[in-house]
C-alpha cells in the first residue's frame, strides 16, 4: 500500500517538475530579452573595429578603386570620364622605357639596400650590445638619420653634395682628389650611387634599432654554454646567434624591399629622377605623368602596376622567406572525440 502510494505521488510530481524546468528564461527589466555572451562580444568587437575599418576603406581601399577607374580612361584631370580607352594605359605605360628603366632602379635599389644594409647593421648591432662607453650616444646618432623628416635629410645632402662648393668636394679637393665636374647628381653614372649612399644613411638606423631589439631576445645563456664547451666569438654569432636573429632579420628584409619599391620622397628631393631618367622610380614617374603633363590616366596604370608589383613581391616573399615565422612548424594533433 505505501509503496502504490509513493509511486502514484512520483507519478504525480513528474509532470510538474517537468513543466517547472519547460519554463522560459528570466527576462531583462523592461520585458526585453538580455542579450547573449556571444551577441554582446560581437558588439563589442564591431564598435572597437568599425572606426579603423571605416579609415582603411576611405583611405585605402576608394583609392585604389578610383586609381583603377582613372586608368581606363584617358583623362587631363579636368571634366567627367568619357573617354574610355580600356587597357591601352597599362600597354602605353609597360612600354615606356622611362618606366621600364624605373622598375629596373626599384629592383636595383631593394637588392642593395639589402645586401648593403643587413651586414653593416648587423656588425654594428652586435658591436653596440656590447658593454662599453658612450654606447647611448653611439645608438642616437645612428639612430637620428631614421627619425629625421625626409625633407630635411635630402635638402641637407642636396647641399652636401653640390659641384665645387659643396662640402663633399671641398673635403676631397683638401686630400687632392676631385669629384665629377656636374656634380655627383648631375652625371648619369653617379647620381645613382649617391642616391644609395644618402638611403644607406638614412634607414640604416631602423635596422640597427630592429637587429639590437632582437639581440635583447636571445637568453643570455647560451651564451655562457658555448663560451665553456670553448666556442669562439665567431662561432657563437654563427650558430647561436644569427640563427636566433633570423625571424628579425626577415622582418626587416620584407620592410626594407617594399620602402624600395614606394620609394619617393628622397629621390624627388635630391634629383626628380634625372639626370637623363637615371635616378627615376615608378613612383617619380607617376607624379611626372600626373603633375607635370597631366596624363593622370597614364598615372593612373602606373600607380596599378606599382601596386601589383608590389602586392606580388610581398607575398612570394611572406610565402617563401617568412613562412617559417608565420607558420606553426610543429602540426598540431587532432583532439579525440
Amino acid at each position: 500500500m505505501g509503496a502504490s502510494v509513493s509511486a502514484a505521488t512520483s507519478t504525480s510530481q513528474a509532470p510538474v517538475a517537468g513543466r517547472a524546468s519547460a519554463r522560459p528564461a528570466a527576462r531583462a527589466p523592461g520585458g526585453r530579452r538580455g542579450p547573449g555572451p556571444a551577441w554582446r562580444k560581437r558588439a563589442e568587437i564591431f564598435f572597437f573595429v568599425a572606426p579603423a575599418l571605416l579609415l582603411f576603406l576611405f583611405f585605402v581601399v576608394w583609392p585604389i578603386v578610383k586609381a583603377v577607374q582613372f586608368s581606363l580612361y584617358r583623362w587631363k584631370g579636368f571634366g567627367p570620364l568619357v573617354d574610355f580607352v580600356g587597357l591601352k594605359n597599362y600597354v602605353s605605360v609597360l612600354q615606356n622605357d622611362v618606366f621600364t628603366g624605373a622598375l629596373q632602379h626599384n629592383l636595383t635599389i631593394v637588392v642593395l639596400s639589402i645586401l648593403i644594409q643587413l651586414p653593416l647593421g648587423l656588425a654594428i648591432a652586435l658591436l653596440l650590445n656590447r658593454k662599453m662607453w658612450g654606447q647611448g650616444v653611439l645608438r642616437t646618432i645612428i639612430f637620428v638619420p631614421y627619425v629625421l623628416a625626409e625633407v630635411i635629410a635630402g635638402v641637407v645632402w642636396f647641399q652636401l653634395l653640390q659641384p665645387k662648393y659643396g662640402v663633399i668636394d671641398t673635403i676631397l679637393g683638401a686630400i687632392g682628389l676631385q669629384g665629377p665636374p656636374q656634380g655627383w647628381l648631375g652625371t648619369p653614372d653617379k647620381a645613382m650611387i649617391a642616391v644609395i649612399v644618402v638611403l644607406t644613411w638614412k634607414y640604416l638606423g631602423l635596422a640597427v634599432i630592429l637587429f639590437l631589439a632582437g639581440l635583447q631576445g636571445v637568453p643570455e645563456e647560451l651564451y655562457e654554454a658555448s663560451q665553456l664547451d670553448g666556442a669562439s666569438w665567431w662561432q657563437i654569432q654563427r650558430k647561436i646567434t644569427i640563427p636566433l636573429l633570423g625571424p628579425t632579420m626577415r622582418t626587416w628584409g620584407f620592410l626594407s624591399m617594399i620602402g624600395s619599391l614606394q620609394l619617393f620622397d628622397m629621390v624627388w628631393i635630391l634629383t626628380k629622377g634625372g639626370p637623363a631618367n637615371a635616378t627615376t622610380t615608378m613612383a617619380t614617374f607617376l607624379i611626372n605623368e600626373g603633375t607635370k603633363r597631366q596624363n593622370f590616366g597614364i598615372a593612373s596604370a602606373a600607380s596599378v602596376i606599382l601596386f601589383v608589383i608590389a602586392l606580388v613581391l610581398a607575398l612570394v616573399y611572406q610565402r617563401f622567406v617568412m613562412r617559417r615565422d608565420t607558420h606553426d612548424p610543429a602540426p598540431r594533433k587532432k583532439a579525440k572525440r
